[in-house]
């Protein structure tokens, strides 16, 4: 009798062990299926860490077929029903430019404090890159994170960039790892980013997927909602010296700041831009429909920002079809 007590005993502990090892080598499983050749969309469903709410779209439903949409890769999703609208290339790596601020606002919404005053370094102030654009903060000056993170989502500034990944993540590469870390935990394992605000780097890439599931983790927080929802922000701040100083900014999305037709029926709360020379232009949305459905577009490395735009009016035309 107490030996096959004991051995029930080995038994239940075996069956423990093992799934208690399942869940971490997950993404390791994953890596080693990509290595064998085994379909993207086969691993997806594999992947037990995908939540029931998220879309897993198949090899068949990512291949686009509508001419008016020209870009590197389009993505239309009802995240209320979840079901697919539209998929084209969404499996393909590409740059995300200023996209890339959405994992950072993921960062500091997960593990920063936006009570936080965040103090302006030499590196966050002197960016030297041509056509990037800046909040214009100065090194020294004060300033709450809660208003770099609205200073990074709605004026896509990449000073405020630099200051978050510095103070959460110690430094630019720290931070970067965080992101990582963060982005293979929410299963956006086709991504690997090498700063926090986009600018181009040749090892610094995502998807078009991966870049949903990003931005699906972020429409759950309120705060989220709030700030690219907001067309126009000012932030107020103190330089080196303790003086008050504010800027106002005005939002990118030009469906916000009154550039781009708005789409009847149809409520777009708000998202990201990004733009690049290698990235192209690229935008990122989460709308709403009269009935409270909500919806998740994307596109990729558009031509030109007219393109962009009218194609994603298209893209979202197709909600109604």
């Amino acid at each position: 009798m107490k030996g096959k007590l004991l051995f029930f005993i080995l038994i239940v502990s075996l069956i423990l062990v093992g799934c208690k090892s399942s869940s971490g080598e997950m993404l390791a499983f994953q890596e080693t299926k990509a290595s064998t050749g085994v379909s993207l969309d086969t691993q997806l469903m594999e992947a037990d860490f995908f939540a029931d709410n998220l879309v897993i779209i198949n090899e068949e439903d990512n291949h686009g077929d509508d001419a008016e949409l020209t870009s590197d890769a389009h993505l239309l999703v009802n995240i209320t029903d979840n079901e697919v609208i539209y998929a084209d290339n969404v499996y393909e790596k590409l740059y995300p430019a200023s996209l890339t601020k959405l994992m950072t606002a993921l960062i500091v919404l997960q593990y920063g404090e936006l009570t936080d005053s965040v103090t302006i370094s030499y590196n966050a102030s002197h960016i030297s890159e041509p056509g990037a654009k800046l909040c214009g903060f100065e090194e020294g000056d004060v300033i709450l994170m809660e208003a770099l993170l609205y200073s990074l989502l709605i004026y896509s500034g990449n000073d405020a960039g630099i200051a978050i990944a510095e103070h959460i993540g110690g430094s630019e590469e720290g931070f970067a790892n965080m992101m990582n870390e963060e982005a293979k935990k929410i299963g956006a394992v086709h991504s690997n980013f090498v700063n926090s605000h986009g600018l181009h780097d040749d090892n610094h890439y995502t998807t078009a997927y991966d870049l949903y599931l990003i931005f699906n983790q972020l429409i759950a927080y309120d705060t989220f909602h709030s700030i690219i929802s907001t067309s126009s922000y000012t932030a107020k701040y103190r330089d080196v010296n303790g003086n008050e100083k504010e800027k106002t900014f005005t939002t990118t999305n030009r469906y916000l700041n009154g550039k781009a037709a708005t789409i009847e029926g149809l409520e777009i709360v708000g998202g990201k831009t990004g733009t690049t020379f290698k990235a192209g232009n690229c935008l990122m949305l989460y709308s709403k429909d009269k009935n409270q459905t909500g919806y998740i577009s994307l596109i990729l490395k558009s031509a030109n920002g007219d393109q962009l735009y009218s194609q994603m009016s298209h893209l979202l035309s197709l909600i109604s079809e």
